[in-house]
């Protein structure tokens, strides 16, 4: 067992509890830079996320800062698309490309870390603007949106966090940075299970490698959470954007 995989996982449930952001954007790319194959990689990543935000749900439940209905609509349109995309890499075979996963990899951590970059209040502003437009076709924007990270979180498991929580800013942003935190991890829950378990189907989940991140991430998620709130967001958001970066840098060069 490599204690540098459990405070790994402190550190991104850490992140994860606080932000919601910081699971697959941080623990896949920094695990393949570590000589994990790709696919092991996300596989293994999805399993620890689907456990980890877990804890973090409870936590924000806890605190009545999820908004479930929200996070339903996320999951009617995510939960299939991973269940489709899971089913198109059993036939393809294409999760045991290293090299594509890689650029898959390196494209959806930069677009994490230019995401994390992007005040909040501007894309409240920008939301608000055309808040009549967005209000008439909220739901089902939020499905789709849900789709578009169902795909996307089971091919590199990046997206539940950053893009999730930016998605439910432009769609709700009068909701505050608390209940956008809560109901990201919610939605993220069923997410990550289902990807999860398609990758533990595919061959994909390293079992004591998933043990030895949950031993750090459980505790630091609960305590992330706690903290949300309490730490101002935009320093957090500006070093995982920065660490993001360079870790996305890396990749394509790897």
């Amino acid at each position: 067992m490599d204690l540098s995989y459990a405070l790994l996982g402190i550190i991104a449930g850490t992140l994860v509890g606080i932000t919601g952001v910081g699971g697959g954007s941080l623990v896949t790319p920094v695990l393949t830079l570590f000589g994990i194959h790709p696919a092991v990689a996300v596989g293994t990543d999805l399993a620890f996320a689907g456990i980890t935000k877990t804890f973090g749900t409870i936590v924000h439940r806890s605190r009545a800062s999820v908004e479930w209905e929200i996070a339903r609509l996320l999951v009617f349109g995510s939960c299939p698309a991973a269940a489709i995309t899971i089913g198109v890499l059993a036939a393809t075979g294409s999760h045991l490309k290293s090299g594509l996963l890689n650029m898959v990899l390196a494209v959806a951590v930069i677009l994490t870390a230019i995401v994390l970059l992007v005040n909040r209040s501007t894309i409240v502003r920008i939301a608000t603007r055309y808040e009549k437009h967005i209000a008439i076709h909220r739901a089902p924007l939020t499905t789709a949106a849900g789709a578009l990270l169902g795909v996307l979180v089971t091919l590199s498991s990046i997206g539940a966090g950053a893009l999730g929580a930016t998605f439910l800013i432009a769609l709700y942003p009068q909701l505050p940075a608390t209940r956008i935190a809560g109901t990201d991890i919610a939605h993220a829950v069923p997410l990550t299970t289902i990807a999860g378990l398609g990758h533990f189907w595919l061959g994909t989940v390293d079992v004591l490698l998933l043990a030895t991140l949950l031993i750090g991430s459980v505790p630091g998620i609960v305590l992330g959470s706690y903290l949300s709130g309490r730490i101002p967001d935009r320093i957090v958001r500006r070093l995982l954007a920065a660490v993001l970066l360079v870790v996305g840098a890396r990749l394509i060069v790897y």
